[in-house]
């Protein structure tokens, strides 16, 4: 009798064994797929914004839940002043025309600096505005991380700063250089001065923090570096990407 319970408990357990191991392949198998899906919206949304302007990101999306409304209004990169184009690229991202997505020198000194410089690209900003979400999280850095080289697949470098040029924040509430140039000099960002172009540049680490129109001796001199570094870039022909 023993021997008999010992069997049947034994075929209880492999019968159980046997249930679980289809469950165990179904939630892989639906892991899966939902892992295909999210790559396949993904891919889909940056074929389709290389040539659509993309519609909302989540950022000027929250500011607009925050305040009620947003400053933004969508050019093409044709109409904006070159000397814009050339003061956001000096600014925070020199090595734009360069590089893949990753600037592995700027990576580098920011390690070697302890963190506390930012290292991110162009393209890498263009990814978490457009794609993703602000703040700091090792989900959305991996993220960030796998998109950035599609973009640069698929993407134009001039097709990557049009976008960066018309979704970055400008201010409270301000989105994109034209709305900046409309709200602060009352003219578009096709009419702005080197002066002017360098001081919207030079409050994009912090739009909130920073002025423009009375920019602090910090900013100042932030914006007659980046003046200097429009020029370079454009010397050296690190603008080229851009430009032709």
């Amino acid at each position: 009798m023993a021997k008999k319970a010992a069997r049947t408990s034994g075929g209880k357990k492999k019968k159980a064994s046997r249930k679980k191991t289809p469950v165990a392949q179904q939630i892989r198998r639906w892991m899966t797929l939902a892992v295909l899906a999210v790559v396949g919206v993904v891919l889909a949304l940056v074929l389709l914004y290389s040539v659509v302007n993309p519609p909302v990101t989540h950022t000027i999306w929250s500011e607009w839940r925050r305040l009620g409304k947003v400053e933004r209004e969508w050019v093409q990169i044709e109409d904006i002043s070159p000397i814009m184009a050339r003061s956001v690229v000096a600014a925070e991202d020199a090595n734009f025309c360069l590089h893949w997505g990753f600037d592995v020198e700027a990576i580098r000194d920011a390690l070697e600096g302890g963190g506390n410089r930012g290292a991110s690209t162009i393209t890498q900003q263009v990814v978490k505005n457009v794609f993703l979400w602000q703040g700091r999280s090792w989900v959305r850095k991996a993220m960030e991380t796998s998109i950035t080289p599609v973009v640069e697949i698929f993407w134009s470098k001039q097709r990557i700063l049009e976008v960066y040029l018309n979704v970055a924040e400008t201010g409270n509430g301000v989105f994109g250089v034209e709305a900046a140039a409309q709200r602060y000099f009352n003219r578009s960002a096709a009419q702005l001065t080197s002066v002017q172009a360098a001081r919207i540049a030079a409050i994009l680490p912090s739009p909130r923090n920073r002025s423009v129109t009375d920019p602090s001796v910090r900013t100042r001199r932030r914006a007659a570096a980046i003046l200097d570094g429009a020029a370079t870039i454009r010397a050296d022909g690190r603008a080229n990407c851009f430009e032709d």
